[in-house]
């Protein structure tokens, strides 16, 4: 693992030009596995340690390590390599203390020599590195195994997330060629709340209430955006204005919805086993039997193949109110990628008789986007039919960016005449 160099610590950078980045990591390892072997020969679960008798432990096989290899270190980086190793037997290796740290939003390992972190929306090389490609797929197995997932050369990449909720993605060799690579989309421990989002100008006060009160007024909400935009995020704030009396039921491909309801059915698919394909569960087949769970709202993560289908039809025949997200670059491609993703399935209909059924059935679209290291609500459609064969789309709200700076721009508000404004003024929020 490489660290950082404290300027004022003569030893360590002693010890980094004597013996180099590959005799530390040696080290580790040397430290980390006799921590291992001295826990197992006095029979002590790592869980029922506290961390101070944790680090004893570590500090002791440290000793004996650098003691045998005659080596010196500063009290400065003997405590970093305690902690480092700590991060080894308790959680992910390097990538630990990235995931403990609040500020860090995204962390992407390329192979085991570099580790980029996101931070303010900027990457950001991370002074660590794991040890070779066994260290990191070793650390990639701890974080899959748990929730169900393989990786390897039959299933090469996969879809899975922390017990904590960030969503990992990873592939490996032979489909990546440079080694394994490791992403994760870090979540909050505490979700963000709507006053947050206009704290931090994602959005104004009145694109606010608007979006509370289509959610109360129960018109069917699609966020779209690019990765990273923050829809998942959006669709979190707006499901805490869905009433708590109601059953609400989400289906993911990989579980990140936290509802603020306690009446909440979550559902996850579950990928194709290279063994037993039979196994594959697929969103639309969640989507049809949670027709038969009796729910008020079914809540998509993302949609992005023939579910698309189920999905309408749900919105359209008592699941008004329902919600989900699709990659899309703005309101009016969000529509042209649902009717064909409709068009992968085994519906088929004429073009204005789709076109017709899909603007009856969805009737506000959010485009977010993600603006340097700002994300932000771009702008706020209603579907109001068809004009011809063409969409027919009411702008109530859009950023305006004024050129000078990726982030800079205002919201404004395009108009105050909404379609479905004698529903909405139903279901007025005004206390936010």
């Amino acid at each position: 693992m490489k660290l950082a160099k404290p300027a004022a610590d003569a030893e360590n950078i002693s010890y980094h030009e004597r013996a180099g980045e590959h005799a530390l990591q040696r080290l580790k390892f040397s430290a980390y596995e006799m921590t291992l072997d001295g826990l197992e020969a006095k029979k002590l679960q790592v869980n029922g340690l506290s961390r101070g008798m944790l680090q004893e432990e570590i500090a002791r096989a440290l000793e004996i390590v650098l003691a045998l290899d005659g080596i010196t270190l500063g009290i400065t980086q003997r405590q970093r390599v305690i902690e480092d190793i700590e991060y080894e037997v308790t959680g992910f290796g390097p990538i630990q203390p990235f995931l403990d740290d609040p500020t860090v939003d995204d962390i992407i390992v390329n192979g085991h020599r570099t580790i980029y972190v996101e931070r303010n929306g900027e990457l950001e090389t991370a002074p660590s590195s794991f040890r070779d490609d066994a260290h990191l797929m070793n650390v990639i197995q701890r974080i899959v195994s748990p929730v169900g997932r393989r990786v390897d050369e039959a299933s090469p990449y996969v879809d899975a997330r922390l017990p904590d909720g960030s969503r990992v993605n990873v592939i490996i060799p032979p489909v990546a060629l440079d080694g394994p690579m490791l992403s994760i989309r870090k979540f909050r421990e505490q979700p963000f709340r709507a006053k947050e989002l206009v704290r931090m100008e994602a959005l104004n006060r009145e694109m606010l209430s608007y979006l509370a009160s289509a959610v109360r007024s129960r018109l069917n909400i699609l966020i779209c955006g690019g990765t990273g935009s923050g829809k998942t995020t959006l669709l979190n704030v707006l499901s805490s204005f869905i009433a708590p009396k109601e059953r609400v039921v989400t289906i993911e491909d990989t579980a990140e919805i936290r509802l603020q309801q306690k009446h909440v059915v979550r559902l996850e698919t579950r990928p194709r086993s290279p063994d037993n394909p039979e196994t594959e569960i697929t969103a639309r087949d969640l989507m049809r039997n949670v027709l038969r769970m009796r729910p008020d709202r079914i809540i998509l993560g993302e949609v992005r193949g023939s579910e698309a289908i189920d999905m309408l039809q749900a919105m359209g025949t008592g699941h008004h109110g329902s919600m989900a997200t699709i990659h899309a670059n703005n309101a009016r491609d969000a529509l042209d990628r649902v009717e064909l993703l409709i068009g992968l399935g085994e519906m088929r209909a004429e073009s204005r008789t789709l076109r017709r059924y899909i603007a009856n059935t969805i009737q506000v679209i959010v485009h977010v986007k993600r603006l340097g290291g700002r994300r932000c609500v771009h702008s706020i459609t209603e579907v109001t039919g068809l004009e011809g064969d063409a969409y027919t789309l009411h702008d109530l709200f859009r950023f305006v960016e004024d050129g000078t700076q990726p982030e800079a721009g205002r919201f404004e508000q395009v108009t105050s005449a909404s379609h479905f404004a004698s529903r909405l003024r139903a279901a007025d929020i005004k206390d936010l």
